[in-house]
């Protein structure tokens, strides 16, 4: 009867969790390097048209100087991402030989640190006495407990690394063609980084407004953040240009 039971229970606990659909968004790790990619794509190319534009140099100039930002750019972010993703990696393996290790050498130290976490969720002693017991039974899962719960540590993709690097890099010559773009149109500087400037700005709001819908930000500030931080950087390179000239 009791196994019959726990049969059913478990059973209605699968079709509850089936049927519930959570609605909170999880911004992943390629949502953050999608950001990461655009946000620099957009406002860094952006900024050196604007600085050439205030030397007053020709549209192809700007549109070649451009380009070559845009592909070292692409290189330098993409290699920064894999190397940053590398190194959480190479953390979390560091740290997870460290618990295998302590689960074998300090088992009785290792389950007390149990008992202290699970009594932060307010898991009083009677209760987390047998889930202690169970997870020293099963030395992976204490293992995995204490890597989560006491280390705040998830197990990485093995294909992170390289997925991260093309994401940013991607992203970032994504964002790089639109304040580029109007240069390949307008052959006068003066007309293409007018044209540069409100195609810009007009992606930059739209890119803040989506960033903050979908990190669960406010949109609005989110959008007229982003374009004050393009606008200032872009109006920074186009006065110092300007005003080495004179």
């Amino acid at each position: 009867m009791g196994e019959a039971a726990d049969f059913t229970h478990s059973k209605k606990q699968s079709l509850l969790l089936h049927e519930h659909e959570e609605k909170h968004f999880m911004s992943s790790d390629v949502v953050r390097d999608i950001i990461m990619g655009v946000s620099d794509g957009l406002t860094v190319p952006f900024a050196l048209a604007a600085g050439l534009s205030g030397a007053d140099v020709t549209s192809n100039i700007i549109l070649i100087a451009g380009i070559a930002e845009v592909a070292a750019g692409a290189i330098s972010m993409g290699l920064g991402g894999y190397l940053a993703a590398e190194s959480e990696a190479d953390h979390y393996t560091r740290e997870l030989k460290r618990e295998e290790e302590e689960v074998i050498a300090a088992p009785d130290i290792e389950a007390a640190e149990v008992a202290d976490i699970l009594s932060r969720y307010g898991v009083e002693a009677h209760e987390y006495g047998p889930v202690v017991a169970a997870l020293r039974r099963n030395p992976q899962a204490w293992v995995d407990f204490m890597m989560k719960f006491e280390l705040g540590l998830e197990k990485p993709d093995p294909k992170r690394a390289v997925i991260s690097a093309l994401t940013i890099a991607m992203s970032y010559v994504m964002g790089g063609l639109v304040p580029l773009s109007p240069y390949m149109l307008f052959p006068s500087p003066a007309q293409a980084v007018i044209a540069s400037v409100v195609v810009t700005i007009l992606a930059l709001l739209v890119f803040g407004f989506a960033k903050g819908y979908f990190t669960g930000n406010r949109p609005i500030m989110s959008a007229l953040q982003t374009a004050l931080i393009g606008a200032l950087a872009s109006a920074a390179a186009f006065l110092i240009a300007k005003a080495f000239r004179t």
